[in-house]
């Protein structure tokens, strides 16, 4: 049986581990708040209590928030670098900057260790499914040899290159696009329900188009129409710090992004006006203006 190791037992981290159970997989699980290494024990796996009891993982998935976690979960003091065996895979699903990820590369180089850079799309819902788009950028014979702990957790998994950084290159873009998508969900459910149209309406006519005809629309809609703001597994705070990643991205490369810099505008604003809200919380930021509010 091979082993698995998952660092970050947040709503994605956990939703990976369990789906590397099901397939097969031994899975020891480190996460900085012991009652989520304890879910996991009680689902099967196994809880460690430092980065240290990782030690005898053949792969370890990083799932945390910023590239400084991930640079100190790998490279800092009791971190995998000092206690994975050599030939060890290490594969970072968070998000972080290109520069970040290719800085953890350059921290465990002629260390034996292998690495992958594999962001992910999907949110919640895809990591408990285990449907996540990865965007993996590993050596050849790294990717290949990883195979059966990517197919775990991914439904659509995409090689999109040999160099580290690249897959978090393509994260960045595609962020840009949900940013954008995202307020144009929100703005034209605002503006409709201000004029005096009913909610069903709204999505029962956006719903029917090929640009909403998605998943993506619907669930957002049904999520604003049913006043779910909390607690569904898509935190404002992860595109607020996505969104900085694309922008930084595109300042890198002299890049004007006009849609995307009002798009992180008013993610900013929505997580200072609510801190605590998912994404589909910015609904409320626009209906303050109107006082009307979107519902079915």
């Amino acid at each position: 049986m091979k082993n698995a190791a998952v660092v970050g037992l947040g709503n994605m981290g956990m939703g990976m581990a369990k789906n590397l159970l099901a397939a097969g997989f031994s899975v020891t699980g480190f996460d900085l708040r012991p009652e989520r290494g304890q879910l996991l024990a009680e689902g099967g796996g196994k809880s460690a209590e430092s980065l240290a009891g990782l030690a005898g993982a053949d792969v370890v998935f990083v799932m945390v928030m910023t590239g400084a976690q991930v640079l100190e979960v790998v490279a800092g003091e009791g971190g995998l670098l000092h206690c994975l065996r050599e030939g060890a895979t290490i594969i970072v699903s968070a998000t972080i900057q290109p520069a970040e990820m290719r800085a953890v590369a350059e921290a465990i180089a002629d260390s034996g260790l292998n690495l992958i850079d594999s962001p992910v799309s999907g949110g919640q819902f895809g990591a408990e499914a285990g449907t996540l788009t990865m965007m993996v950028a590993a050596d050849a014979a790294v990717f290949a040899a990883n195979q059966d702990a990517l197919n775990a957790v991914g439904g659509q998994i995409f090689h999109v290159g040999e160099e580290v950084g690249m897959g978090q290159t393509v994260k960045a873009s595609l962020q840009a696009l949900i940013g954008v998508a995202f307020v144009g969900i929100f703005e034209s459910l605002a503006l409709g329900a201000a004029a005096g149209v009913k909610g069903e309406t709204l999505f029962e006519v956006f719903s029917s188009t090929h640009v909403a005809n998605t998943p993506f629309f619907k669930n957002c809609a049904q999520l604003i129409m049913e006043r779910k703001f909390e607690d569904t597994g898509s935190h404002i705070g992860t595109m607020v710090k996505d969104l900085g990643i694309s922008m930084a991205l595109a300042r890198e490369k002299g890049l004007p992004l006009f849609a995307t810099g009002a798009a992180n505008e008013l993610f900013q604003a929505g997580i200072s006006r609510f801190p605590e809200g998912d994404n589909w919380a910015i609904v409320k930021l626009l209906e303050e203006f109107s006082g009307v509010e979107v519902q079915w």
